[in-house]
């Protein structure tokens, strides 16, 4: 069972139907009981990173997904959710993030030929080729709403696009996941990283079991 953490970031209706479509059985909870029990949890999110915070702290579920995570259990934070996974964000001030990646969130520097925020398709580049979602992403495109980004180290970007900046699309450490772009509107590639987080949470399940 995949628990999806619900704190009132918007709708996640089309990424509960791509779970289902890859046949991750999903359910949407804030219960930490059902968190740390989970088989694996997806952290999505839209709009601004310190209100998100805010409600994750207002639900007591920031120890909890760190504690999770601790425990090894695979986590993928889509889009802003990604971005929470790092340690600070400049969106609107400073403030703390999960702290489950090092990095700080920095907004996208406007140019006169990109448009901020990067609203569209994009195409990824792999630079961790030996990253279970390296094939799936290699040379292929993925749909972004977004106005900030990850900067981070090199060694935990998976794979990254070019928008003025590198932005990094997908990093990982260890167990932790993110992907900055929406998979679950990204078409057939989409659908094919998401079932590269179902075989990374099967591998979770074996090694428990």
């Amino acid at each position: 069972m995949i628990a999806v953490i619900d704190y009132d970031t918007g709708n996640i209706r089309n990424l509960i139907k791509a779970l289902d479509y890859v046949g991750l059985e999903s359910q949407l909870t804030a219960d930490p009981a059902e968190i740390l029990a989970a088989d694996g949890l997806i952290l999505p999110g839209v709009g601004a990173f310190a209100k998100a915070m805010e409600a994750l702290d207002q639900r007591n579920l920031i120890p909890v997904i760190q504690q999770a995570v601790h425990r090894q259990i695979p986590l993928l934070g889509i889009c802003l959710g990604m971005q929470l996974l790092f340690e600070r964000s400049e969106e609107f001030g400073d403030h703390a993030g999960l702290g489950l990646l090092p990095g700080r969130i920095k907004a996208i520097p406007a140019t006169a030929e990109l448009k901020v925020p990067e609203m569209g398709w994009n195409q990824n580049r792999v630079f961790d080729k030996a990253s279970q979602f390296a094939q799936s992403a290699t040379g292929q495109y993925t749909y972004f709403v977004h106005s900030y980004y990850a900067d981070c180290p090199q060694a935990i970007i998976t794979a990254g696009v070019d928008y003025g900046v590198l932005i990094p699309s997908i990093v990982q450490q260890d167990n932790v996941v993110g992907m900055q772009f929406h998979p679950e509107k990204s078409a057939t590639v989409g659908l094919k990283l998401l079932t590269d987080f179902k075989r990374m949470v099967q591998t979770y399940v074996d090694s428990r079991n």
